[in-house]
């Protein structure tokens, strides 16, 4: 077994309020930019870092911001189409940003209140693509 991950987080994990509205969202968004699905089950799913199950009695819906990176801006572009035909309202429509040089990004609230940005840096290099964990047995 193995385990791809990015650098900065272990994972990041959110609650739904309404868990079917919220999977078809995040299925939506996330098959745009190339992420799969790595588990699922009745009430959870899996992406990568990304962990979302419903809330329940015990437990309230996070509210959190969440960044997608993205490969260039038509991807920022799709994203911000999938997400809006999924449900997701309009929080910023795609385009440059003053963060930094070549910061190109969009944003929308999920069916939960959390916003979610897809975002393009600019032309770079990445030294991997993400880093490979497997447990010892």
């Amino acid at each position: 077994m193995q385990f791809h991950t990015g650098r900065l987080f272990d994972h990041v994990h959110l609650r739904a309020r309404n868990f079917l509205d919220t999977r078809y969202f995040y299925e939506a968004v996330l098959v745009v930019l190339g992420i799969p699905l790595t588990a699922s089950g009745q009430n959870w799913l899996q992406a990568d870092e990304l962990f979302i199950d419903a809330a329940d009695a015990r437990t309230i819906p996070t509210h959190v911001h969440l960044a997608f990176q993205a490969r260039d801006p038509a991807m920022v572009d799709a994203f911000y189409a999938a997400a809006l035909k999924a449900g997701g309202q309009d929080n910023g429509a795609p385009g440059e940003r003053h963060y930094h040089p070549g910061y190109y990004a969009c944003f929308v609230i999920d069916p939960d209140g959390n916003n979610v940005e897809a975002v393009y840096h600019g032309p770079s290099r990445r030294s991997a693509d993400a880093i490979t964990i497997t447990p010892e047995t």
